[in-house]
């Protein structure tokens, strides 16, 4: 314990760093078996256990590392014609960061969100998320820097899309790893000191790669009705969550 604790960042505890690892086990697991869930399952248990300050750049990076190990493994199946406008989209809403929606108090936007995840759940998901790529990729990419996981709005983008599970999951990596790339970027260039939790955001990282080619084993036995099936009640529990945590701010 001696020899790990100079490598863990400060206010980080051994107990909490082994939590952590296997939490960005299972969150990658999951993530790639059923094509969303993993990054809000993490940033939920981060959120508990993390300085608040940390929270969003350090799940941004590790998400990031995840992203980018499933799109490596899974590069043949990524449907590169729905990725460079909503690519160009990730790079303007970042840009933009959350000046457009600071004004907007974060219940409503929590309960707007979430409704409006439901709703593409129950009915289609409207053309404009399908036709639109670079608006939809811009108002993603702004979400993202206002609530961290962003897993829920892309993966919703890609939906519209109607694509085999193979394909769905190695699309949404794409998207993810530039959006968790540009988000931690912007982060440093705020000022947080990535240096210090380098060593532990590294361990996370490669414990989530574990989790994603474990996963990815349970994602080749599944049909795609089943794929899908798991996808829309995910969407609708992670709406219903956004939606609860917005009341809790309105009381």
């Amino acid at each position: 314990m001696d020899l790990i604790a100079p490598y863990l960042p400060p206010d980080v505890s051994l107990t909490v760093a082994l939590v952590l690892m296997a939490m960005s086990f299972l969150s990658s697991f999951i993530t790639i078996a059923f094509g969303i869930g993993g990054g809000g399952l993490m940033l939920a248990v981060m959120a508990s256990l993390l300085p608040p300050m940390a929270l969003v750049p350090v799940h941004g990076v590790v998400q990031f590392g995840s992203n980018a190990g499933r799109t490596a493994m899974m590069t043949r199946y990524i449907r590169w014609s729905a990725v460079w406008w909503f690519a160009a989209g990730i790079i303007l809403g970042i840009a933009i960061g959350a000046s457009i929606v600071i004004a907007i108090p974060p219940s409503v936007l929590l309960i707007g969100v979430g409704l409006f995840l439901i709703w593409t759940v129950l009915a289609k998901p409207p053309a404009w998320m399908r036709d639109w790529p670079l608006v939809t990729g811009t108002i993603t990419s702004i979400l993202s820097m206002f609530f961290g996981a962003s897993g829920p709005f892309v993966n919703t983008y890609v939906k519209s899309l109607d694509m085999d599970r193979h394909a769905h999951v190695a699309t949404t990596a794409s998207l993810l790893t530039l959006q968790h790339l540009l988000k931690s970027v912007a982060f440093g260039a705020l000022g947080f000191a990535y240096a210090a939790w380098a060593p532990f955001i590294a361990a996370l990282i490669l414990c989530g790669l574990a989790g994603t080619w474990t996963g990815k084993r349970v994602l080749n036995r599944l049909t795609d009705a089943r794929f899908k099936q798991a996808l829309n009640i995910i969407l609708f529990l992670l709406a219903l969550r956004l939606i609860w945590s917005g009341i809790e701010r309105l009381f």
